[in-house]
């Protein structure tokens, strides 16, 4: 299995000031991520407002979002809804329409009560897409769904054939790493916590998901240029702006006044 190496932004959908997705500012946007150096792009997620929008609205954005990507990089199209019926629509329109992987968080209202269950559920998902590689999207702190993860590949690996992994939004290094070793690596981890891009790669993080990655993806991409090249100082000090600004950041969340 090929493993991503880069990262991964995870776009704003634009919308107009009526509500509705604003599809002609895709365009522009695609082309300064794929400027700053993002090696793909994660749609219709957290931070995309996936799901605060209608399944007709996700698919008009993540239609713009692959039309205008052009296979310049990876598009990976969010698919997760509270019901599996319509998270299946949403993945069979993203394998139609050309985009290169989806995922799915777990249900969010009617949580699964077992990684038994959370594996059948992703399964069920994941297979109305095949042919696309399928990413599990871990992300507790939202949907309040935290379990095994080393059990979830465990389990996905019999009753998930396209599973290739997880996108681990979480700090639990500890587990995360597990998740990197399982199996001698034989499935691709991604990162999603900005803030600790440097202690992941310490770890092996090779993929690393964010939304911060929308306008610092250089700064980030210098952190893990430096660490790579044993230049550890400069990674730190970059890693330590980056975590001050997402400090900051944190202070003014995004709403209407």
């Amino acid at each position: 299995m090929t493993h991503f190496n880069g990262l991964i932004a995870a776009p704003f959908t634009p919308f107009l000031e009526e509500g509705s997705p604003n599809l002609s500012a895709v365009g522009p946007y695609v082309e300064h991520l794929i400027a700053d150096g993002v090696k793909g792009i994660f749609v219709c997620g957290s931070n995309g407002e996936g799901p605060n929008m209608t399944i007709e609205e996700r698919m008009q954005v993540a239609e713009a979002f692959v039309q205008a990507v052009q296979k310049r990089i990876s598009v990976f199209v969010h698919v997760g809804h509270s019901s599996i019926a319509e998270s299946r629509k949403l993945a069979a329109h993203a394998q139609a329409i050309g985009a290169d992987a989806i995922s799915s968080v777990a249900a969010f209202y009617f949580k699964p009560a077992s990684v038994v269950t959370l594996a059948d559920c992703m399964a069920a998902i994941a297979s109305a897409a095949p042919l696309l590689p399928f990413y599990y999207y871990h992300i507790p702190h939202l949907t309040g769904v935290g379990m095994d993860m080393v059990e979830f590949l465990r389990l996905g690996e019999e009753r998930i054939p396209n599973l290739a992994g997880i996108k681990y939004t979480a700090p639990t290094l500890h587990e995360y790493q597990a998740c990197l070793n399982y199996g001698d690596g034989k499935f691709d981890i991604l990162f999603g916590t900005d803030e600790m891009l440097l202690p992941a790669l310490s770890v092996g993080a090779k993929g690393a998901i964010g939304s911060t990655y929308n306008f610092a993806a250089p700064l980030y991409l210098k952190v893990k240029e430096a660490y790579q090249a044993g230049n550890r100082e400069v990674a730190r000090e970059t890693m330590a702006f980056l975590v001050e600004m997402v400090r900051i950041i944190l202070q003014f969340p995004p709403r209407k006044p």
